[in-house]
């Protein structure tokens, strides 16, 4: 094997020329031995006086056979892009025959970036698009066929587009408009203009606290050509004070006094569109007892033309305050009450003392 002795020549400095060592071949001036490098033009398979064009093909070629994402060696493809970036350079490459000239050969470190550990630009002097040399994989000049953009790993080329966010925003709606839908005009303000917009908003029937409407296109604008984000407006819907919403479906209590529930009653009910009907309580229904009544909930925003139910939970009302008839009465109905209410509870009791 040929060793190479390098040692800074007296006529020259160690910090010019971008850090290469200018060096002579001598063996007799002692140093380091070293083991001979590959200089740019090795990297690249061309001649030291090859062109522009011939430069720009090798690469092409290579970069082709080396990318990372073509499955080819990843230091290897950072080693020809390295000799590409210099060599394309015009000055970069002037620096660096001078170099060579005088024995020496520059590297990775050749311009003082540090070698391997630096940022990759991927760029050239002569306005070489690099994405032009994925081509050949498929799916366009730039794109490797399943969407991913080859271009977006370098630092040069046109800026891709970028969508627009999303802008948000809430909006307060009776319990009446959410249940028979409403209309609503809105103004809100684009962050990236400050520019006030205002939008017709259709509330449909049925909506829900926390609903989203989404509205295409009338969100932050895009960068580089790309497409406006979306609006999306969330619903707050007011409580009622005797429904309450389940979805499409309306749930509520009704009071009843202990005498209905004992006897049975048949008592009028308010629906939510404003109607009325009729429940029949039958005798001896117990506290918590829950009646259905289809389709007179809310719309169901999810089915058109399809409705909820009507959930009426009967709450049986004790009274605290009783008249003197009131009172006889019920001590009458109590000593004719011949019914063991705790029969389960006094076994336990019995067994128990």
């Amino acid at each position: 094997m040929n060793w190479q002795w390098e040692t800074c020549a007296p006529w020259a400095s160690c910090h010019g020329l971008g850090r290469a060592f200018l060096c002579t071949n001598n063996p007799m001036k002692g140093g380091v031995a070293a083991m001979p490098k590959k200089n740019f033009y090795d990297v690249l398979g061309v001649s030291r006086d090859a062109s522009q064009d011939e430069i720009k093909k090798s690469f092409r070629k290579l970069a082709q056979k080396y990318h990372p994402d073509a499955g080819g060696d990843e230091d290897k493809f950072k080693e020809i892009s390295e000799a590409y970036e210099t060599l394309s350079d015009p000055a970069k490459r002037k620096e660096y025959d001078q170099v060579l000239m005088f024995g020496g050969i520059p590297g990775a470190d050749f311009g003082g970036d540090g070698g391997r550990g630096r940022a990759y630009t991927y760029s050239s002097a002569d306005g070489f698009d690099f994405s032009d040399i994925f081509s050949g994989f498929g799916g366009g000049a730039a794109s490797d066929g399943a969407g991913f953009d080859f271009s977006s790993i370098f630092g040069g080329g046109q800026p891709r587009s970028q969508k627009g966010g999303d802008l948000t925003m809430s909006i307060d709606v009776t319990f009446d408009e959410a249940l028979e839908g409403a209309q609503r005009k809105v103004t809100y303000r684009v962050p990236s203009t400050g520019e006030e917009q205002t939008l017709n908003v259709k509330i449909p029937a049925g909506a829900v606290n926390g609903g989203k409407l989404r509205y295409r296109k009338r969100g932050e604008y895009g960068r580089n050509g790309g497409e406006r984000g979306d609006l999306v407006i969330t619903t707050r819907v007011e409580e009622h004070p005797l429904f309450k919403r389940d979805g499409a479906d309306v749930r509520m209590d009704v009071p009843i006094s202990i005498y209905e529930a004992a006897l049975g009653a048949t008592i009028e009910i308010p629906t939510p569109e404003g109607k009325v009907v009729r429940l029949k309580v039958p005798k001896g229904t117990q506290d918590g007892k829950t009646f259905r009544f289809k389709d007179l909930g809310a719309p169901n925003v999810k089915k058109k033309g399809a409705k909820g139910a009507l959930y009426v939970t009967v709450k049986v009302e004790v009274p605290t305050r009783l008249t003197k008839e009131e009172r006889a009465g019920l001590e009458q109905a109590m000593e004719n009450d011949h019914h063991d209410w705790r029969r389960d509870i006094e076994r336990l009791v019995k067994k128990n003392s």
